[in-house]
């Protein structure tokens, strides 16, 4: 059996570079946010059972899902965020699962499931080990206001919308901290990777 890590963060933490250099390092990513692309494209089940729940008005005309008309209404309205994830997060996990299995048959020996929301999702029976990409506070806040040209204001609703790093961090079997250059956090990497090895 593939030993699966379960990689997660905060926005702005630097997930998605940690992820890319255990993929130069020859790990196989299976990543939930495409999945959770793939599950609603047209025609899918998922497709299906947006348009039955929240209507025709959330799809482009063709066919494909609108996703800021969707995101507008389960912004303001938790009730309705909470609909669209009981379709999408079973769709995720069942895409994830298959996509691991066909690794494994294709000789995959340890996998990486980057999972933005692994922790809220309660989706940590799915890997073997957590990992988690922290940054400070400070660091999270400039990165986001930097990376989408975004008020101070704006950036701190962003994180705030997320589970804390600190809470996060409680969970995690190792930490890489991605406050400093990208080179202190490749060498994390690195023996991050001759741990797995053993």
């Amino acid at each position: 059996m593939a030993y699966i890590i379960g990689l997660t963060g905060g926005i702005a933490s630097g997930k998605s570079t940690v992820s890319q250099m255990l993929q130069e390092a020859g790990y196989p990513i299976v990543d939930a946010d495409i999945a959770a692309r793939k599950v609603v494209e047209k025609g899918t089940e998922g497709a299906r059972q947006i348009e039955a729940t929240f209507g025709i008005e959330v799809f482009q005309a063709n066919g494909e899902l609108d996703r800021q008309t969707l995101g507008n209404i389960i912004f303001h309205d938790p009730k309705r965020r909470e609909q669209l994830n009981a379709i999408v997060h079973p769709l995720v996990k069942q895409w994830m699962l298959a996509e691991r299995d066909r690794l494994i048959e294709n000789g995959a020996e340890i996998i990486v499931f980057d999972i933005p929301l692994l922790i809220e999702s309660k989706l940590e029976k799915l890997v073997d080990t957590i990992v988690v990409v922290a940054v400070d506070e400070e660091t999270q806040l400039t990165r986001l206001m930097e990376r989408n040209n975004a008020t101070e204001s704006e950036a701190i609703a962003r994180i705030s919308s997320q589970m804390p790093l600190s809470e996060k961090v409680k969970h995690a079997n190792t930490v890489i901290d991605n406050s400093g250059s990208l080179q202190e956090t490749k060498q994390q990497v690195d023996a991050l990777v001759q741990t797995f090895l053993k």
